[in-house]
């Protein structure tokens, strides 16, 4: 730590410094951030870009007594380290240690626990109302960045609020200049002036003795309005925003401290529903980070060691590359091929694709629901749309997904990446409800690779399946422990793959942990000489039931394994058929995740909490399974 930080435990330590140790405590604090984030991981470029955003607000406001809504909160690194947990700081998104996002179990200036985009204005507006409903006065502020703002539950949040008129102030971190760009001195001197209490003051007061002159006092008010609107307009970017109900201020440095802070504290005085707009560099105080800031925006440990011109440290031998690959592949060979997402084209292996095919790629930004629906579009126009995303954010297309590919029986493609654990960014990013979200929905094929090579066979099956819609969900990263040399099998539909054949038990997996269940069924073979079956189940819609028929004649014992909630999983698809055809005489042990919120930690280390790994699962079947096969 260094000379200013060490003395700043709580935002009140904060208070202490004048305005111009405000730069210096930033650059402090950056420092820490990339120290930290290099050894540890994290989002290291957005929390560069929001640092005297941070300390600026803490300064001004009186949190938490006031309220600093955060929108995804990948930028708020700044926050944990001011706000009491500086100390653990370095154990950031380690099991045990600190969330990588803002989380209400960890601290009180943490409202809410949040990891995904667009939630901060309808909470903000929430809380706000509430305030009020309570005769408190307490101020309300929601921080927002640019990618989030465009999305349609931060439009809805913006026009109810807009509606309300309740005292608020949404912030609009624009790090992209995506919303607008500075528009030189004369904004930066209008933003001055109407920021400022004496002209506000005269305002009020303009407008309150109009209101007060007979008959024509409401048509001059209108047409002062309109006059001022129209300056606005053409001189200042926030026109849309004063349509929704907002007063608008900025774009002003959100790098100035001193201009952050003067401004601050005159619109926080300003009552009403208002949005500052502030321009910030992603990845700032870190050169990398701020030319590549794609690269930086979320990173994993050993920063310090990596040469980032060699492309090869981004491109890990995972699913996700392997789906990148093998889908340019594909596309290729066939021009009615489309490649979707929303805001995650690095994310999910895009890159290549939309460099090759321009035309046919399409990123429509953080509207997951937008993404699906558009893609029915593009379906009924005669094209193939494969689209890929995260599971944790195909939730927020719930609706779209029955009701606009569903429903319709259109052939689209979701490829699921980050299934099951995730390691560490916790609870908000976990893929654990990927079957039991979409297991149970008409006309959809779910399945789930064994592997990176079946995960090009079940890429080219669904180029050409046209029956409905294709779910193919895929873990992060590459496969954990132990994989064996499966030859490339193709793939035919609804059918599993047997990959062992033993008579004393089965034991049945899907997806991730097929080579773990290979392993530990070698290992009960050779440490306990039982010979065990062993199921790729591939699918879990439409389940094989003709060959869990056949298994389930001469084997009594099974144990079914997957990286996903039990209730409703694949495990409950089996026992489900099970119960249909009244077969009675089959012993089953479903192994996977419990149905709570996982918490954040390294995929390895979790798999092992939860007694996923291989040692885990084998000592679950030797104490519940086994002893009771051999009459314990």
């Amino acid at each position: 730590m260094s000379d200013l930080l060490d003395k700043i435990n709580t935002p009140k330590d904060l208070k202490k410094l004048s305005v111009e140790e405000l730069s210096l405590v930033s650059e402090e604090i950056r420092k820490v951030i990339i120290d930290v984030i290099s050894d540890a991981g994290g989002h290291l470029a957005s929390s560069l870009g929001a640092v005297e955003l941070i300390v600026c607000l803490h300064y001004v406001l009186n949190t938490p007594d006031d309220y600093l809504i955060w929108d995804v909160g990948h930028q708020a690194y700044a926050h944990k380290i001011l706000t009491g947990r500086k100390n653990k700081f370095a154990t950031i998104r380690t099991l045990g240690g600190l969330s990588g996002f803002p989380n209400a179990n960890e601290s009180p200036y943490d409202v809410f626990t949040v990891g995904h985009s667009s939630t901060s204005i309808s909470q903000a507006l929430g809380l706000a109302v509430a305030r009020d409903l309570k005769n408190e006065s307490k101020k309300v502020i929601a921080i927002i960045g640019d990618a989030s703002l465009a999305t349609g539950l931060a439009f809805e949040g913006l026009n109810h609020a807009g509606h309300l008129n309740k005292d608020l102030l949404v912030i609009l971190n624009d790090n992209k200049h995506s919303i607008s760009k500075t528009v030189g001195a004369l904004s930066a001197y209008l933003n001055k002036i109407v920021t400022t209490p004496g002209y506000n003051k005269i305002r009020d007061k303009v407008e309150n003795d109009l209101k007060k002159v007979p008959k024509v006092g409401p048509f001059f008010l209108n047409m002062l309005r309109k006059a001022q609107e129209s300056v606005k307009s053409f001189l200042l970017p926030g026109f849309l925003f004063e349509e929704l109900g907002f007063r608008y201020f900025g774009p002003i440095d959100g790098h100035n401290v001193e201009q952050l802070v003067k401004v601050l504290n005159n619109v926080t005085s300003i009552k009403g529903a208002k949005i500052l707009h502030i321009i910030t560099r992603k990845g700032k105080g870190f050169r990398l980070a701020e030319e590549v800031p794609g690269k930086f925006h979320g990173i994993s440990p050993t920063l310090k060691n990596i040469d980032v011109s060699q492309k090869t440290f981004f491109e890990k031998q995972s699913f996700t590359s392997t789906f990148g690959k093998k889908i340019v592949e594909i596309a290729q060979n066939n021009k009615k091929i489309l490649a979707v997402t929303a805001a995650m084209c690095e994310g999910t292996g895009l890159e290549e694709f939309s460099e090759k095919f321009p035309d046919r790629f399409f990123d429509v930004g953080i509207a997951e629901g937008h993404a699906v629906t558009f893609a029915s579009g593009l379906t009924k126009g005669g094209f193939k749309p494969f689209i890929a995303v995260y599971s944790t954010f195909l939730q927020r297309a719930y609706d779209q997904i029955i009701h606009d590919i569903c429903l319709q029986k259109l052939p689209i493609v979701l490829c699921i990446d980050r299934a099951g654990l995730v390691g560490e960014d916790g609870p908000t990013h976990h893929g654990l409800f990927t079957i039991n979200y979409l297991r149970h929905l008409p006309n959809m094929t779910l399945m789930a690779p064994k592997d990176q090579l079946e995960l090009e066979s079940m890429l080219e099956f669904a180029a050409e399946f046209d029956k409905g819609p294709v779910a193919i969900y895929y873990p992060r990263g590459a496969l954990l422990g132990k994989s064996f040399n499966f030859p490339a099998a193709k793939i035919e539909y609804g059918k599993a793959e047997i990959l062992r054949k033993g008579n004393d038990m089965a034991v049945i997996s899907v997806g991730s942990l097929v080579h773990t269940a290979f392993s530990i069924a070698e290992n009960l073979h050779t440490k306990d000489g039982i010979q065990a079956t062993v199921v790729n189940a591939r699918f879990v819609k439409p389940l094989d039931t003709e060959t869990f028929e056949n298994i389930f004649t001469h084997i009594k014992k099974a144990v079914i394994i997957e990286e996903t909630v039990v209730q409703g999983g694949f495990g409950s698809a089996v026992l489900e058929y099970l119960s249909r055809e009244n077969i009675t005489d089959v012993k089953i042990k479903i192994i996977g995740l419990p149905s709570e919120f996982i918490e954040h930690g390294a995929r390895k280390e979790l798999l092992k909490k939860y007694h996923l790994d291989e040692e885990g699962i084998y000592c679950s079947i030797k104490s519940d399974l086994l002893n009771a096969y051999q009459g314990v």
